[in-house]
């Protein structure tokens, strides 16, 4: 049985594709943070899972620079988006929508609505699990640029309504931070 996949799909078709990667891809997340929080107790194993997620997400920033500059680019915040190979689809399905606004204080905001991720952490409880993950969106941007980061300022896994993300300038006492195995880094995204 040899059957070919379709030459297009509709953008229906699309979200359901993308949300259920995503579903996977929380799932995936929570049973090896849960397997490891096990085996190693709740200190040990948030900080191996905190090492695994900043691997993991400076590998995609790194990617996403390369991207960048191999277009002649820069690898500035405003560029990010040239990265392709490694960013979010803007269409439905990992989040239900997208926005840009202003936060409270006046900064430039991005919000997203529905997070599938968070819905399925929520399905099973474990939305401190599966929090975890979430800080990869610091770390793939310190990957990207380590004067950056991308800080939640709401996230839905913590009780809020929406992920609610803003870009600021990092430290140096961040940069150095993130820079050393085994050192805390996820107060960057508070």
């Amino acid at each position: 049985m040899n059957e070919q996949a379709p030459q297009t799909i509709d953008r229906e078709e699309a979200r359901q594709a993308l949300a259920s990667v995503s579903r996977r891809i929380a799932l995936l997340h929570l049973a090896y943070a849960k397997a490891i929080i096990k085996e190693l107790g709740q200190e040990q194993g948030t900080r191996l899972i905190s090492e695994a997620i900043k691997d993991y997400a400076i590998k995609i920033g790194e990617k996403t620079k390369a991207e960048v500059m191999a277009q002649g680019y820069e690898p500035t915040p405003q560029n990010f988006e040239q990265g392709k190979s490694y960013a979010l689809p803007k269409f439905p399905g990992m989040h239900e929508a997208w926005e840009t606004g202003e936060g409270e204080d006046g900064t430039k905001r991005m919000r997203a609505h529905g997070c599938v991720l968070g819905e399925v952490w929520k399905e099973y409880g474990e939305e401190k699990i599966g929090r975890l993950y979430c800080y990869m969106d610091t770390a793939k941007y310190m990957g990207y640029n380590p004067y950056y980061k991308l800080k939640h300022h709401k996230a839905l896994p913590d009780g809020d309504e929406c992920c609610e993300f803003e870009i600021e300038k990092t430290t140096p006492e961040e940069r150095e931070d993130f820079s050393t195995p085994g050192r805390d880094w996820f107060y960057m995204d508070h």
